[in-house]
């Protein structure tokens, strides 16, 4: 099993930037990839940027140029980076770690996932 741990969420004015962590622990060495998903009210979860362990990344179209995942493999955390933040970003931000591989995972192969951190972006 995988433990998966967020932190740095909160509230921020639009434009500004908020940096998000997910520490790992348990059997990391099942872990490939991980990313970040976020889900908003009324809104299906969906991925927003991902990274393996050999270091490849994918993004969503919304929040690319903006956003920037990172891993510390030695300290087995994710972060993301998230710059020039905009409203329509705020959601619940999930870290998710896999098992798939080789390459990002597609949707339904993300086996483990933390509680959630709350991103609200005010205009």
């Amino acid at each position: 099993q995988v433990q998966l741990v967020e932190s740095g969420g909160g509230l921020v004015q639009a434009g500004g930037s908020l940096r998000l962590s997910c520490a790992a622990s348990g059997s990391v060495f099942m872990i490939n990839a991980m990313g970040w998903f976020r889900q908003a009210p009324g809104k299906e979860r969906e991925l927003v940027a991902a990274i393996t362990s050999g270091g490849s990344t994918k993004y969503a179209d919304s929040v690319k140029g903006r956003f920037t995942i990172s891993r510390d493999n030695a300290k087995n955390t994710v972060y993301l980076q998230m710059n020039s933040l905009k409203p329509e970003d705020s959601a619940v931000y999930y870290c998710s770690a896999s098992s798939f591989g080789p390459g990002v995972p597609g949707r339904g192969r993300w086996d483990y996932w933390g509680q959630g951190t709350q991103v609200i972006v005010s205009s």
